[in-house]
């Protein structure tokens, strides 16, 4: 039955009045642009040649939008916007802070390198599958992940990065990737599934889905809430998704399958985003339960540190090497929300962005010194790589020098910072697994360079005589394969030698973690202060009647 066009609802209840300012729109650009891209490569799947181009104009779009919100966030605190104008906790909010719009901005950044350099590595075949459509709908599932202030909004973009890696691991259907691709599936289908037991636990304790709300709400639970059930529980699923001790073994029998290309984006961006919601999840919003479970986040990090860089030294298949040292880098980060501190979290927050880009630029490395050989991954069957190309060999002893900690280089800040903050809390013990996981991963990666570069030629062959030509690497070809290396080689310099920018970055992100009353009231802001704009209102009203009622029994006396 139609209601009466007379009857006025007062819309104020229930929604936020106030229109979208553009800088709100910067928060779910990228989301948008990536969603897009996707859907019109879809519609142009006969044309997979010019798929790269717009990926590529794709993600320059997407980094611009995210360098700007970055901008917004660290001049103006954290940003949000609620979807169909419902007031939060109603209404699904895209939320951002000084740390998810900077691992967004660092994730766009290599993307768009991956794009430039997926010209070359990726073929018409790979194209026709699809490789291009399913690189947007990861990077939406990625950009969403840091960008969204919804705890069961952050499992459903874990579930688009789960279908699209599905699809870009086993590009090309052979049966290494088919294996590889089973066992990625089993172990991320699992941790998806305690994601959502998790999720579904903490609605039922709260009653809320706002990662805001629940920050709020979780200070005010009785004692026996089950809130460290719910924190073990996000735990474990986010340890699955970062690959981290016991439940790490997913990761080198799969990373090694794919694409190069697709190892890269894997390696720099997929396990980041499961540090990045344990981080969100146990700092922010579960601060107890982190905190209970401290002392086994930190055996778990020295064992994560150790396995993977024991790992890195045992194995002679260069990809297998890089996949143990993502292993290893992932043990870094979760001693930083082992200790809980706001260094320690800084330096978390560092250390994902180093790894970022130097796990990527290593893979992208790889993939040039691979082609230079003719498709070789042992190290016994490489070498001459530094008279095949001494701009090649440069930038990989410099990402050696990266990833291993040493200055003055990016990796060195994040585990001075870690180191640091261990020391203050009295974590021995941790400090001496951040320092020997770093000798580990210089041994492993000195291995590297000095068979695949420094040796004049595989074993078994006259120093020189086999080195690799550049016969296919030449002109535009080359310079698809140079510069996306360069530039994220030129980021890891920067952020070595001029850390400052990222140090207060990274601390403004830690101290939102922390102290979440900004993050908070970004979300809730608006909605007090249409309260507060109605209370005024009312208050006015009450006030004119008052006055119009004093009027009325002046008149009558």
């Amino acid at each position: 039955m139609a209601g009466s066009p007379s009857h006025s609802v007062d819309l104020s209840q229930a929604m936020i009045m106030a229109p979208s300012s553009p800088s709100d729109w910067l928060i779910i650009s990228p989301i948008i642009i990536t969603i897009l891209a996707g859907a019109i490569m879809v519609m142009l799947r006969s044309k997979p040649n010019i798929h790269a181009y717009l990926a590529t104009i794709a993600m320059a779009m997407v980094v611009t939008c995210e360098l700007l919100l970055l901008q917004n966030v660290l001049e103006q605190g954290p940003q949000s916007m609620t979807m169909g104008r419902w007031m939060p906790p109603f209404g699904i909010s895209f939320t951002v802070d000084a740390m998810g719009a900077l691992l967004a901005a660092v994730s766009g950044i290599v993307a768009l390198a991956v794009c430039i350099y997926s010209s070359l590595d990726i073929n018409y075949t790979g194209r026709r599958l699809g490789f291009y459509p399913f690189l947007m709908l990861l990077m939406t599932g990625v950009s969403g992940s840091f960008l969204t202030g919804d705890i069961f909004n952050l499992y459903v973009w874990f579930e688009v990065m789960l279908i699209s890696s599905f699809g870009l691991i086993i590009l090309g259907g052979e049966r290494a990737q088919i294996d590889g691709a089973l066992k990625y599936a089993i172990l991320n289908l699992m941790a998806t599934t305690l994601f959502l037991v998790a999720t579904g636990l903490l609605y039922g304790v709260t009653g809320t889905l706002n990662m805001a709300d629940i920050a709020l709400k979780t200070t005010l639970l009785p004692p026996g809430a089950p809130m460290g059930t719910i924190g073990a529980l996000y735990f474990l699923a986010f340890a699955m998704k970062a690959a981290a001790f016991p439940v790490n073994f997913w990761l080198p029998a799969s990373y090694h399958t794919p694409r190069i290309v697709v190892s890269a984006v894997f390696a720099g961006l997929l396990t980041k985003v499961g540090v990045y919601a344990l981080i969100r999840t146990l700092v922010m919003i579960l601060p107890e339960s982190r905190e209970q479970l401290s002392e086994i986040m930190a055996i778990v990090a020295a064992l994560t540190m150790l396995v993977g860089t024991l790992g890195a030294l045992a194995q002679n298949d260069v990809r297998r090497i890089l996949g143990y040292l993502v292993i290893a880098g992932i043990g870094s980060m979760l001693a930083g929300v082992a200790i809980g501190t706001g260094t320690a979290i800084m330096g978390s927050i560092l250390y994902a962005v180093h790894s970022i880009l130097v796990m990527t630029a290593l893979y992208l490395s790889l993939g040039v010194l691979i082609r230079m050989s003719g498709g070789k991954y042992s190290l016994a069957e490489l070498g001459g790589g530094y008279k095949a190309s001494s701009l090649l060999s440069i930038l990989f002893l410099v990402l050696v020098f990266a990833v291993s900690g040493l200055p003055p280089f990016s990796g060195f800040w994040p585990k001075f910072v870690l180191v640091e903050a261990a020391l203050s809390e009295g974590h021995h013990w941790l400090t001496f697994a951040i320092l020997i996981s770093g000798l580990l991963t210089s041994i492993a990666m000195g291995r590297v360079w000095a068979h695949a570069f420094w040796r004049g030629g595989p074993i078994g062959t006259e120093d020189g005589r086999d080195a690799a030509p550049l016969n296919n690497l030449v002109g535009t070809v080359r310079a698809r394969a140079f510069i996306p290396i360069s530039v994220l080689t030129v980021f890891v310099v920067i952020m070595g030698v001029m850390p400052t920018p990222f140090f207060g970055m990274a601390q403004a992100g830690s101290y939102s973690l922390l102290r979440p009353q900004a993050y908070t009231q970004a979300v809730f802001g608006e909605v007090i202060k249409q309260k507060q704009e109605q209370h005024k209102i009312m208050n006015k009203e009450a006030e004119s009647k008052n006055e119009v009622d004093k009027k009325e029994e002046g008149s009558h006396q």
